[in-house]
């Protein structure tokens, strides 16, 4: 007889709460569904999970996205960057205290220790009834430029992999890689790893409609923001061989809704914020207004809070980080989320004289198109870029010269700026990659080094533009 294994799955929800309801229901059916009638289910996520986009994830740290897991019965989970970089380590390592499930990573170590995380297990093997072994195991993001000013060494999957499955030889019959790498490194795994029987992927946010087969490994994929549920059926012979691998997606917007549903997503909504309204920052004097083009009382004081936290003079923003503006009175925690509710790390960036010089050109010459410019991801979570503001940089672009608080620049000279993270990643200003000295800093983010600054300063009187 053969036997069958069925894998439920889900990547990239991003804290989109919002298909939770449907997305627990589904899970839990087919969960039913198969065991009565004697199937193997093994249920997984493949990371980015939460994100601090949404207030209930930012008020608890992600504690709230964990507990709605523990409504599942998650076999295993793998992280993402957003819970390995949006959260402090201090903050990651207690992540998972009240899971009910377990965290498979292989590629991620304790820089102080070199040892693995705590709340993690290198791998997991599931033996079905009729003895099948399946192995679960997760690899996630290797970015070593944010993890590890976070404390944490990521290792690349080419480094991990061939260890990884030599200690799994001989013991397992079905091998699972939980896969937070993206679309192209999955489909290296494949081409050189073909032992592998499954690779569930996300990170991309790819939508695997009916899986993808190379070199006789499965890959799947569920999209992004729980808008699909994956769906992989395995059939197993009685020596444990793989016979067929299946994949499949169901879209959640087509399951059915219930009359609860929508007051539980709200609900979501207004603890965190109840929660973060509850954390007082500091009062305001008057309004601190934003403006789309050019400086704001509002970025004058960002720019200040960015320079100050980094130990810097000079510092740039982009206009569009700002959702809305810090009114008269008690700002509190949630007016801060509300109105910078990205995943971006301050950045201090050291560069020559001449450097600095090519840095502006670049800032300049795409300055109209990124005002108008839709951006996506790298820890931005709002709408456009906007435009670019300086503080302590003065350009004349009739001239084509850049003074650095008042002064000519030195083509030799070193100059440390701030800004965010997400210029580090940015195709448009590409030298603060290529020759940067770049120092992503942690713990917290940008909201966070403003919150810092309104309470050390509680702002007697609004900055100026200048």
């Amino acid at each position: 007889m053969t036997e069958s294994i069925h894998i439920l799955h889900t990547n990239d929800i991003h804290s989109h709460l919002e298909h939770w309801p449907r997305i627990r229901r589904w899970l839990l059916a087919e969960q039913k569904k198969w065991r009565q009638i004697g199937a193997t289910v093994v249920t997984l996520d493949i990371g980015d999970a939460m994100d601090r986009v949404h207030p209930l994830t930012e008020a608890t740290n992600g504690q709230a996205n964990v507990n709605l897991f523990n409504q599942i019965g998650y076999d295993a989970v793998t992280i993402g960057n957003n819970e390995g970089i949006g959260n402090s380590q201090a903050q990651l390592n207690q992540l998972y205290d009240k899971a009910n499930f377990d965290v498979v990573l292989a590629n991620l170590r304790d820089r102080k220790t070199n040892q693995p995380p705590k709340w993690a297990l290198r791998t997991k093997i599931i033996t079905t009834a009729a003895g099948t072994r399946i192995a679960l195991f997760g690899l996630t993001a290797p970015y070593i430029s944010t993890y590890r000013p976070n404390g944490w060494e990521p290792e690349l999957a080419q480094q991990v992999l061939p260890g990884l499955l030599a200690e799994l030889a001989g013991k397992a019959d079905v091998l699972v890689l939980l896969s937070h790498l993206g679309l192209d490194v999955d489909k290296w795994i494949a081409k050189n790893f073909p032992a592998i029987t499954v690779i569930i992927g996300s990170h991309t946010h790819h939508l695997l409609v009916n899986g993808l087969l190379i070199n006789g490994s499965l890959l799947a994929a569920a999209g992004r923001y729980g808008q699909y549920i994956g769906h992989i059926t395995l059939t197993i012979d009685e020596q444990h061989h793989v016979l067929t691998k299946q994949a499949r997606v169901v879209k959640t917007v087509e399951l059915p809704m219930e009359a609860g549903d929508k007051a539980e997503i709200s609900g979501y909504r207004r603890h965190g914020h109840q929660q973060l309204k509850r954390q007082k920052i500091a009062t305001l004097p008057q309004t601190l207004t934003a403006k789309p083009i050019g400086n704001s009382p509002q970025m004058a004081m960002a720019l200040h809070a960015v320079a100050q936290a980094a130990g810097t003079e000079v510092a740039f923003l982009n206009t569009g980080i700002f959702l809305a503006p810090f009114k008269k009175g008690v700002v509190t925690a949630d007016d801060l989320h509300q109105s910078l509710p990205h995943a971006m790390h301050l950045l201090r960036i050291k560069l020559h004289g001449y450097d600095v010089w090519r840095l502006v050109q670049e800032i300049e010459k795409a300055r109209l198109f990124l005002r108008h410019f839709e951006l996506h991801g790298l820890g931005f979570r709002g709408k456009l870029f906007g435009d670019m503001v300086y503080q302590g940089l003065t350009w004349d672009a009739a001239e084509r010269t850049v003074e650095w608080c008042g002064q000519p620049l030195e083509p030799e000279r070193v100059y440390t700026l701030a800004a965010v993270d997400t210029y580090l990643y940015f195709p448009f200003f590409p030298t603060i990659d290529i020759v940067g000295e770049n120092e992503v800093l942690f713990p917290g983010v940008l909201r966070n080094a403003i919150a810092d600054y309104l309470r050390s300063n509680q702002l007697s009187e609004v900055h100026d533009e200048h």
